[in-house]
This record gives structure tokens, sequence and C-alpha cells, in this order.
């Protein structure tokens, strides 16, 4: 990889200090291994014979009208105010190299940019003064090819990263105004002192930061109490937006659809890498990896990290180390989903026998998690609220293991909530909204999410599981180093729930057969 500090205009050393430093600025100092040309005849010649651009020009997506929606019902709940909607920034991983850029997602659900795009951009709602609001769209447009940017800046540069969008193209797309981010200081300060600016908590320190100076430069106070009730107003603002995605539309569903289905198909990828997992010193790293690569083939990569936990591993319910083996004879808990590239991803668990057959203990308790989920599925209907999809999931495994007598008291005292001993392998929730984050909607206030009513275009998980750790005693020795989850994608409906993700089997037969016949 071709280092972006070669970049760097070298900076002359200009001695050393007492400590021994020669002066030169830190960051200036990646030139010291090699140097960019910087003489004008390098700049003039660079500059010159480029063929004329050729680009299609851009349609509005899709998904823009949905957007446009979404932008209007936020418009409706805060009158009068300046929403500011960072993408975010680019963020180091080491030196020189950043992390594959992800817009926040609130920026994404209210432009439909996906995938890389934008980094720095910030979308704001300007109010308007006959009520609603103006969206704006602030980024980094295309350079010209006679700009330093075009061939020395390895984040924005077209040489380095490619062609970035015009102001018109991304405008064009979007069906939003689109202007250039340098003009973003200035807009925000447009009647601060009359107007109350909200900012997302923690999108991007940087436009935080100007906010918060603009604030400042209009005389507002800031007092202690001051601060506290802005960052209250900048919660309320990150609240609404993760309550505005509780219900998807129909752009979303197929969104999500698209997920599950490439999701289903990193499964079958996962079966048929397992012979050679299980001949590989690092088994769960063949698994994560088959799924990656369907990720990547399919989608923009994975929604988060890949859970590859065979044996004891499937007890450690967020295991995303996968170094350890695939050992004959056990299970193999995967926990994967593919982000297409509008971010909308998939959340799929299946436990797999590592052979294509399960024991007799494991089917024992992998039937007995089948049947929490089938439970949980049961409840999950409109007008029913989301906590009674756990807790219908909860009372079938309590009284699984009261009757394998794992619990030392009933299975109704263990459901009481002076009880819950029967938690102890189960320790997580049943559910979770599922959209542009995998843990969707998460700073929604409790009476929007935990306890409302199921409404359709809902779209959450159901995973019960059981994990009995390898040193569990309270638990017989055959049951230690088995952990089950397994979990579904649903949709609400009218009716019910329908199960996007009910193409991967989930009976312990139907597993056993879709695995013989991957391996045939």
């Amino acid at each position: 990889m071709v280092s972006s500090e070669d970049v760097t205009t070298p900076t002359e050393p200009s001695g050393r200090d007492e400590q021994g430093s020669t002066g030169q600025q830190l960051a200036d100092r990646g030139s010291n291994r090699s140097q960019r040309p910087s003489s004008d005849a390098f700049r003039a010649f660079i500059a010159s014979d480029w063929a004329p651009r050729r680009r299609d020009s851009p349609s509005r997506a899709g998904v823009a009208d949905h957007a446009q929606g979404r932008r209007e019902r936020l418009s409706d709940l805060f009158p009068g105010d300046r929403l500011v909607l960072p993408a975010g920034p680019l963020k180091v991983r080491s030196n020189d190299t950043d992390y594959r850029f992800r817009p926040h997602s609130a920026f994404a659900h209210l432009t439909g940019l996906g995938t890389d795009e934008e980094p720095d951009a910030v979308l704001v709602l300007h109010p308007e003064l006959g009520g609603g609001h103006e969206a704006v769209l602030y980024f980094r447009p295309l350079a010209a090819r006679d700009t330093e940017e075009f061939y020395a800046d390895a984040r924005y540069g077209e040489f380095w990263v490619g062609a970035r969008p015009t102001l018109e193209e991304l405008e064009a797309r979007t069906g939003i105004r689109c202007a250039h981010i340098d003009e973003l200081g200035d807009a925000l300060a447009k009647d601060a002192g009359q107007v109350r600016l909200r900012v997302v908590p923690e999108a991007d320190e940087a436009v935080t930061a100007l906010v918060e100076s603009v604030r400042a430069a209009t005389g507002q106070e800031t007092g202690a109490e001051v601060v506290e009730a802005r960052a209250a107003e900048d919660a309320a603002l990150a609240e609404a937006l993760s309550e505005l995605r509780l219900v998807k539309d129909e752009w979303e569903v197929n969104e999500l659809r698209l997920a599950v289905n490439a999701t289903i198909e990193g499964f079958a990828d996962i079966v048929r890498a397992l012979p050679r997992a299980t001949g590989h010193r690092r088994g769960e790293r063949v698994i994560e990896g088959a799924f990656g690569a369907r990720a990547r083939e399919e989608g923009n990569g994975t929604g988060y990290d890949t859970i590859a936990a065979a044996g004891d591993h499937a007890t450690t319910l967020h295991w995303i180390r996968n170094d350890g083996p695939v050992r004959s004879g056990e299970l193999v808990l995967v926990d994967a989903g593919v982000e297409v590239d509008s971010l909308y991803t998939a959340d799929v668990t299946r436990t797999l026998p590592v052979d294509g057959t399960f024991t007799d203990v494991q089917r024992r308790i992998y039937q007995a998690v089948l049947d929490a989920a089938d439970a949980a599925f049961a409840a999950a209907k409109p007008g029913l609220k989301f906590r009674d999809v756990h807790t219908a999931a909860v009372t079938v495994l309590a009284h699984r293991l009261a009757e394998w007598g794992l619990l030392p008291v009933s299975a109704e005292e263990a459901l009481t909530p002076d009880g819950q001993q029967h938690r102890r392998w189960m320790p997580h929730g049943t559910s979770h909204h599922l959209g542009l984050d995998v843990h969707d909607c998460a700073q929604a206030r409790r009476e929007m999410y935990l306890d409302a009513e199921l409404v359709p275009g809902m779209v959450f998980t159901i995973e019960p599981g059981l994990y009995f750790k390898a040193d569990d005693e309270a638990v017989p020795p055959e049951n230690r180093g088995i952990g089950v989850r397994i979990e579904d994608d649903v949709l609400v409906t009218a009716t019910g729930v329908e199960n996007l993700s009910a193409a991967l089997p989930r009976r312990s037969d139907e597993v056993e057969a879709w695995m013989a016949s991957l391996r045939s």
C-alpha cells in the first residue's frame, strides 16, 4: 500500500532543541522518508492533457422520496430549530491508514447515502419562515485537476481515492440542495442568536465544536446549567432520530430482505467451508472468512463483527476473536449478517453440528431453544408489547430447565421478578430492533421500545439461547461446553410476523438435511 505520508510537503529541520528534537512538527515527519515533487513545472504538467471526464448523468435515487418523507417527519418535531446531522469524519486506524468509512446512521437515513459516502459531510435542516425546513447537504465535492487536492491529498484527492461527486451530481441523486463544506460555518451562524441549534451528539467532534463556537460567538451563556440544557436538547434530537426508524418504510424493508438473502447465502458458504475449518488450527477464522467474502461480494461488508464460536466459545455471547479450532463432534454457533450497500444489515444466528449431525444431548438443548423461539414467534403480533416476545421465550426455557432439574426453585418462582434463576443460562434479551444498525433505534425511549406495542413495519430479531459453560458445575457434565442460539429477523405484519430468514433451516432435522445437501 502506498503511504499517504508520501504526499506531504517536507519541512526543513530547524536545529535541535534542548530535548534533541529537530523542531520539525510531528505531522510533517512522514515526509522524511520520501517526498512529492513541488516544482512549478510539475504542477503545470500534472494539470495538463486530461481528457474530459465521462460520467453518466445521475438520476434521482429510488430512496430519495422516502428520505424526503423522513426529513419532513423530523422537521415536524423541531419547528424553528436548525438541525445539524454530520456524516462523521474519517478515523485513523494506524498512523496514516484510515478505517473504511461508514456514515452515521441518522445521516444515511435522512439522505439515502450508503457505502462510504460522504466523509465530513453534514446535512443541515434550516428552519424556514413559513414553517418547515430546507435541507442542505454540505460536503467536499470533486476538485479540479489543476488543484493540489487532485494529486496530493491522500484522503480526498481523485488520484488517491477516485473521483468524488460534484455538487450537481449529488444534488440530482439525493434531491437535496448541495453546497461546499466550506460554507457550513457561515450557514450555521446565520440568525444563530434567534435560532436554536441542535447537533447529533458524538457524530463528529469537529462539527460539534463548530456548533459550540457559533453558540459562543452569539453571546449565549456558557454556565454549567446552560451547557447541560444544550446537551439535553442535542440528546432529544438523537432520541427522535432513533425513534424515527422504529417503523420501516417499504424501501427499507426491501433492503433488509436483500441483506437477509445475502446472509443466507453466506451461511451456505460456511457449511461448505466446515471441512477446511476442522483441519485448520484457527478454524473459526475459516468460517469468519467464508462469510466475510460473501458479505463483501454482495454488499458493503458485514454489519457487525462475525461471531464464529465453536465448542465452549459459543457460551461467550460476543465471541469475536474467532481464533479457536473447530472440532469434530462439537457445535459451532455463527452469528453474522451482511450489510448491503444502503447500510441495512441482517442479523442471523444458526448453531450447526460440525459433522452435520446433532448428538442426542445437543439435539435436546437445541430443541429447547427452538421451542422458545417458536413461542416468541407466536407472541409477536400487532397490539402486543415488545416485551411480550421475550416473556414468551424465557417462559419456555424456564420450564425446560426445571424439567431437567437444573433450577433450585420451580419454573413459576424463577419467572417472578425476585427469582430469575433461569437467566443464568440466558442472560441476554430475546429481541432487538434491526435496520441501519444491528441494534437499531438504540436511543429510543423505553416507552417507545421495550414497552411499546408492536405495529406493522417494525423489524426485529427473535434470538433465544442457552449457554452452558465448560466450568459450570450447576449442570450435568454432558451439557457443559454447549452453547445454542437460533436467531431470525422478522417483520411485523397486519396479522403477525413474517420470518424474513425463513429460507435458512431452523429445525434440527432440516438443518442436518440442508448441511448434507451442501456437502454432497
